[in-house]
């Protein structure tokens, strides 16, 4: 994509945030559009899978903060949504535009400082050479975008990993062309008219403008015969079927980068990262505090005061727990070695929560044993503290 075309779009605008918002607020609102926009969802729909092109297109932009930064830079010198031109400068459309970054490239070269910086941005984001790059940079291969995908496994698989098919339909090298966008059986060919640089140039005054080539497009090749399935472009969506590894002990919005599995590159570049974020659905018994599984087990109160041995599960069976007389209720025991274990060796526990479980209703007999009981510790005071300071008011 030429300096004009990326200048002339407003990513913040196709995802609907303003120029302000966080990286938090620009992806809530990237996966909440590539959601509706779905090749998966809109089967035939045109309009979604442009939709959703121009979302991912937008999003792998603003999601990196060195593209972002350059590419508000340029927006602020330039004016935003410039469309063909670059704010006040000329290049709204035909010989009268020129590429920017020639003009500070030469700047900088004829006397110390001049505008080597301003070049350097342009550089970074339109693939040009920055200060010394020559006019070739506007071909200069472009890095395939980074995906987000999400999937959601059970907390088991959680703990001890799992290995699960990823269907996902995304832009990639077009299968029947191979990428290069003519119909098979044709060869894409240099353009005439710049050579194959992507580049026209012109001398007004004491400087050479350049801009991007109008025949070909800034590409530096021409496409007699586009390929019928991507148009042209080498790129199409498909749905492809991946293999992803859960490792054991991932956390819930966990991200697990495939690289090379994201969006296919321009120019033979190579292909952007999938991320996998990976939700986890919670247990009915078993907790998680980093390596440690936690569970909690209600207890009858003469099982605390008198002590007792409790069975309690994990996650490869059961063991025996014993309580020991004149427990508190809430306290925690400690069970090693039964927690979550991690490839690199790392082992947890289990935490065993013991809690007091008061029944609701009590019948005649436990009532009596209960009354009985009471008046047998009606000395003893469970919160002396309390009543000190009571007392003492």
């Amino acid at each position: 994509m030429s300096a004009r075309e990326w200048i002339g779009k407003d990513f913040y605008k196709e995802l609907g945030v303003s120029s302000d918002a966080t990286a938090d607020e620009i992806k809530k609102a990237y996966r909440k559009l590539a959601k509706e926009n779905h090749p998966d969802a809109n089967a035939g729909n045109t309009a979604a899978e442009n939709k959703f092109k121009a979302v991912s297109e937008a999003y792998g932009v603003l999601s990196d903060p060195s593209k972002r930064k350059e590419y508000d830079e340029a927006r602020s010198l330039f004016g935003a949504g410039a469309g063909g031109g670059f704010g006040g400068f000329p290049g709204g459309g035909g010989a009268g535009g020129f590429d920017m970054s020639d003009l500070f490239n030469q700047a900088g070269q004829g006397q110390q400082g001049g505008f080597g910086g301003l070049g350097d941005i342009l550089g970074g984001i339109f693939g040009r050479g920055g200060r010394g790059g020559g006019g070739a940079g506007a071909n200069r291969p472009q890095r395939g975008a980074d995906v987000e995908t999400d999937v959601r496994i059970d907390f088991i698989e959680s703990v001890k990993g799992a290995t699960l098919p990823l269907r996902l339909s995304s832009p990639a090298t077009c299968g029947t062309c191979g990428g290069n966008g003519a119909k098979p059986g044709t060869s894409p060919r240099t353009c005439p008219t710049c050579s194959g640089s992507g580049l026209v140039s012109r001398s007004q005054g004491a400087f050479a403008f350049s801009e991007p080539c109008q025949d070909c497009r800034g590409r530096g090749k021409i496409i007699d015969e586009p390929c019928p399935e991507c148009g042209g472009e080498g790129v199409s969506t498909r749905t492809r079927t991946l293999t992803v590894r859960i490792p054991p002990g991932v956390k819930d919005d966990q991200r697990i980068r495939l690289a090379g599995q994201g969006e296919p590159g321009r120019g033979g570049a190579q292909a952007g990262d999938l991320y996998v974020r990976v939700h986890v659905a919670p247990d009915k018994l078993f907790g998680r505090k980093e390596l440690d599984l936690t569970l909690t087990v209600p207890v009858d109160f003469t099982e605390l005061a008198l002590g007792t041995t409790l069975t309690v599960p994990t996650l490869e069976g059961k063991v025996s727990l014993k309580v020991p007389a004149g427990t508190a209720s809430g306290r925690v025991l400690r069970v090693r070695g039964k927690g979550i274990q991690k490839r690199d060796g790392a082992q947890g526990d289990l935490l065993v929560t013991l809690e007091a479980a008061v029944p609701s209703k009590l019948d005649d007999q436990a009532r009596a044993a209960l009354e009985t009981y009471a008046g047998a510790m009606k000395g003893h005071d469970p919160r002396p503290q309390i009543t000190e300071m009571l007392e003492g008011r």
